[in-house]
């Protein structure tokens, strides 16, 4: 930013000048350094110094960012500050600006991370075609945990609790520090070797990505996939990703989560069960309450031998008294209805000889009547016998005429339908001949 060598500006200004040019001229930047001069603001802004061995830098932290970092800050401890250079105007004091912090030497660990990551990935060793089932009812779960590690203990709270009669083997092994990647990889192959178990858990608490680092080497990865046993990851917490979940059949959020996978159908089946047996129980229940009802009913209905005799005979005692007093009454009006039927018959018996005279006078209008439809209808048979009789071919041909027709039997009515030479025949009142057309002379 030039300005006039002579022209005289405030502190403020020159201040304000010298911030924007370090912001412009240095962007966003991974510094390395020692945490020191350590001091946490009431307002939670955290401030410190970055130093090395021959100088330092003051920083300042506000409280969004500083409330992102997973660990404690403390003095001594080095560290990679991404910053922004700048200037604080109000005392001048060159500082910088942090916006997050990661553990020194993180960059070249996420860095071998995400190689490793990279080549495994382009080899297959994470597709999902390859990826194996977990059996829905395992009878032992192996398990590859430090004897002492908090997960162990959360892991077997987890399955004891779920599927307390499932064995449970153990493959002890670090999981932490120097040469635990390959103490994990030897535990995994000792277990595929020996066969015990159905299912195997590779579990391990959070950590930092340093503390997890064992499940990011090469020889854990191929470990896994060449295990001929199901594996299920349960390493770190719900965010932590290590290349031992992607290329494990199935990753669990945590280490507890990892036994709820390996057990789910078993607890499903026992909560099933508990609901069955609950339904029995209540069925059961229901039932015994229905027939306990019934055998009330009954037992309210169930009467003394001696009490239905005694009542039946009293039934009969009446019924005989009512019939006794009814019959007599049922007799007269029988009889009644009797008399009534006879005096009907009578009064409805026909008249025979004044029936018979009409009858005699319809029997000759009969006679008559069917005698002239005779003579009607034989007039008019007659007539279409005369009529069937003149339109009859034979009649025709007798008469010296004859019918001529082609090879496929159609009647000829036209010269012109013939050629020269064409065969036919022609029929006449008793037989036919076969002819040829010498000449056919049409109209």
């Amino acid at each position: 930013m030039p300005t006039d060598a002579n022209a005289i500006i405030p502190v403020s200004e020159l201040n304000r000048r010298v911030r924007l040019a370090l912001e412009g001229e240095f962007p966003l930047q991974w510094v390395a350094g020692e945490i020191s001069n350590l001091t946490r603001a009431a307002s939670g802004h955290v401030y410190f110094s970055l130093k090395d061995e021959t100088a330092q830098a003051r920083c300042v932290m506000f409280r969004s960012r500083a409330q992102a970092i997973p660990w404690r800050l403390e003095n001594g401890q080095q560290v990679e500050a991404r910053a922004l250079v700048s200037l604080y105007e109000p005392r001048g004091d060159f500082q910088l600006g942090v916006e997050s912090l990661r553990r020194a030497g993180l960059g070249r660990l996420f860095e071998a991370f995400a190689r490793l990551r990279e080549r495994l990935e382009a080899e297959g060793m994470f597709a999902s075609q390859g990826k194996r089932p977990l059996p829905s009812f395992p009878r032992t779960i192996g398990i590859i945990a430090s004897p002492q590690a908090a997960a162990l203990r959360d892991v077997l709270a987890a399955i004891r609790r779920r599927a307390p009669h499932l064995g449970v083997i153990l493959y002890p092994s670090l999981v932490q520090g120097e040469g635990a990647g390959e103490r994990i990889a030897d535990a995994i192959t000792l277990a595929g070797k020996r066969g015990e178990c159905d299912v195997l858990l590779v579990v391990r608490g959070g950590g930092s990505i340093e503390d997890l680092w064992a499940f990011n080497e090469e020889c854990v990865a191929r470990a896994i996939a060449a295990s001929p046993l199901p594996i299920v990851s349960g390493v770190g917490h719900e965010t932590d990703n290590t290349i031992a979940d992607f290329v494990a059949d199935m990753r669990a959020a945590t280490p507890t989560a990892a036994a709820e996978l390996a057990t789910q159908h078993w607890f499903a089946a026992r909560q099933h069960l508990v609901e069955q047996e609950s339904s029995l129980l209540h069925s059961c229940g229901r039932r015994l309450d229905q027939a306990q009802y019934t055998l009330d009913q009954l037992m309210l209905r169930l009467v003394h031998p001696s009490t239905r005799l005694e009542r039946s005979r009293t039934n009969l005692d009446l019924l005989a008294s009512r019939m006794k007093g009814t019959l007599p009454e049922m007799l007269r009006h029988k009889q009644s209805r009797l008399d009534h039927a006879a005096l009907a018959l009578g009064r409805s018996v026909p008249r025979i000889d004044a029936t018979s005279g009409r009858i005699e006078l319809l029997a000759r209008r009969l006679l008559t009547a069917g005698q002239k439809r005779h003579a009607e209808h034989s007039g008019r048979v007659s007539q279409l016998e005369r009529a069937l009789h003149h339109l009859n071919p034979a009649h025709t041909l007798a008469r010296g005429y004859a019918v001529a027709r082609d090879a496929k039997g159609a009647v000829i009515s036209n010269a012109g339908m013939l050629a020269t030479g064409q065969a036919i025949t022609v029929q006449f009142a008793h037989g036919d001949i076969d002819a040829s057309v010498l000449v056919a002379r049409p109209d």
